[in-house]
């Protein structure tokens, strides 16, 4: 989407997960990012796709927080990754958690200390380096997809969460509806920023390695909808909205029976 480069997507047979190949080189990773279309690291609400993508955001993090509320935890302290600009971080100080972040894009960062009132870290590895907090939940709301080493960062999520803590991770499904009719055109694989596709038994497989059970899954029904969106932009270069809105109520409707919905949230507890 930003370089025009092409990339293979490769199956892990064991995760039963796509790769992306060939992997960027870490220190050109920035370069992907760089892109006034990146509308999770802006505020931006100019335009009317700006406008209903903030809308939504809006109602999507009070659903966030009412999951996190859900929880049975000693403290209320939560550590978000790729926080961005700090909304959800900023409800979740509102609601009385005592909150972290972590957002590696600068600008982004900015905005979202400015939001919490507090330092918002750029790298986890801060966080393991000082050795003193364990966090009773830790979110990532579609980041797992961009990290570069996935069984190091994994394994580093599992020492910053306290015994019976929550992970909760939230990532595109290739195996939905809205991936197959597209197939190369699907915005979701946003290739290289995207180094990871997972299906459910993914998610499932990667995270009991760590003794981490998947306790519930919970689909994202807006978000066939905003893929559909760009993957008919990436398509047809024009977008056609009513399309879009067809093949993304299309794909909920299918995943209301095999539950393979575009995005899903899986909610893993630490036994450990």
């Amino acid at each position: 989407m930003v370089s025009g480069e092409k990339f293979d997507l490769l199956l892990d047979d064991e995760l039963d997960m796509l790769v992306t190949f060939p992997q960027p080189k870490i220190e050109n990773l920035a370069s992907y990012y760089k892109s006034e279309t990146y509308i999770s690291h802006t505020d931006a609400n100019k335009s009317l796709f700006d406008k209903v993508y903030q809308l939504v955001k809006k109602h999507t993090i009070k659903q966030k927080i009412k999951w996190i509320e859900s929880f049975e935890l000693e403290e209320k302290t939560i550590l978000d990754i790729g926080c961005g600009t700090g909304d959800f971080l900023e409800a979740c100080k509102n609601s009385s958690w005592k909150v972290t972040g972590i957002e590696p894009n600068e600008a982004a960062r900015n905005l979202s200390i400015k939001k919490v009132n507090q330092n918002v870290e750029a790298d986890i590895k801060t966080l393991l380096d000082e050795k003193k907090q364990m966090f009773d939940v830790i979110t990532m709301w579609h980041v797992l997809e961009h990290v570069t080493n996935l069984k190091e960062y994994t394994a580093q999520l599992k020492k910053l969460l306290k015994p019976k803590g929550i992970l909760v991770i939230a990532v595109p499904n290739y195996k939905s509806y809205d991936a197959k009719h597209y197939g190369k055109f699907w915005a979701a694989y946003d290739v290289p920023r995207h180094l990871w596709h997972f299906s459910q038994k993914s998610i499932e497989v990667l995270f009991s390695k760590l003794s981490l059970e998947l306790i519930k899954t919970i689909p994202m029904k807006f978000d066939s909808y905003y893929v559909s969106l760009l993957s008919e932009k990436n398509k047809t270069k024009t977008g056609n909205p009513l399309k879009a809105f067809y093949n993304g109520f299309k794909s909920n409707r299918k995943a209301k029976r095999d539950k393979e919905y575009s995005s899903l949230v899986y909610i893993l507890k630490n036994h450990e």
